[in-house]
């Protein structure tokens, strides 16, 4: 996407029009950083401190993420991925997974009315992935693999809005599901591989009460897990801080 010099009036503004336009579009893709800000002055033809505000002004938003002696990061593809994160930063891990919750459930009620072969096929390659990463060992590659399987569940329910809120909240869901998965207690992990599988053939037989009762069983599996950990750690640990104290999106 070509960027235009700004005119003189509501300069600010217009270049954080500006900046959200690449953003939205993806041409700057959630966790890129974008270019300094002596190239971001020459591209759109206005003053540093023209910049420094549209900058800081996304900061505030949410839409972007300044990293101390690294540069500023894309950290939502959109206002209300921003928004979401901004909240979600105040939430408890337990609220987020109650939010969650509700929303795997819908997804999939109306997967199992909805789907196609091919979501079937996302389905089943999602689930063997979501198994491989669990037994490497990798907390990270396994967080990513789930949130890749409950995406492909979403997809299945054919419903635009309801994948949006989605893709916003599992993003910033991220280091819960990566306290479960740290958790030691693999007898809860196996129930919910168990669980994972149900739903996947609940879809499939077009079973939605089977469906929502498998999403009810590794919800509160999950939620049970982040019980005892917080009865061994009493410091609360909320959705978008892992429990390292990194903000999500920091360098490891």
């Amino acid at each position: 996407m070509p960027i235009h010099a700004a005119e003189r009036s509501s300069l600010v503004d217009r270049v954080i029009e500006q900046l959200q336009s690449l953003i939205e579009s993806g041409e700057w893709a959630v966790g890129t950083k974008i270019p300094a800000e002596p190239v971001l002055t020459e591209m759109l033809g206005v003053g540093r401190n023209t910049v420094r505000e549209a900058v800081r002004a996304l900061g505030h938003s949410g839409m972007l993420e300044a990293r101390q002696g690294d540069g500023t990061y894309v950290r939502a593809a959109d206002a209300l991925g921003a928004a979401l994160h901004r909240r979600l930063r105040r939430a408890g891990h337990l609220e987020a997974f109650e939010v969650r919750s509700g929303l795997e459930r819908d997804a999939a009620r109306l997967a199992a009315g909805r789907r196609t072969e091919a979501d079937l096929a996302a389905l089943r390659s999602a689930l063997a992935e979501r198994g491989t990463a669990w037994r490497s060992g990798d907390t990270d590659a396994f967080v990513r693999a789930d949130v890749a399987f409950h995406r492909a569940v979403v997809a299945a329910a054919h419903n635009g809005m309801l994948a949006d809120l989605y893709s916003h909240l599992s993003d910033g869901l991220r280091a819960a599901i990566a306290s479960v998965a740290d958790a030691p207690l693999p007898e809860p992990r196996r129930a919910q591989a168990d669980s994972h599988a149900d739903l996947v053939d609940a879809i499939e037989a077009g079973d939605a009460a089977a469906a929502t009762g498998a999403v009810a069983r590794y919800i509160e599996e999950s939620v049970s897990s982040l019980r005892e950990l917080q009865a061994a750690d009493p410091l609360p640990a909320t959705a978008g801080t892992p429990r390292g104290g990194r903000e999500e999106g920091d360098a490891k």
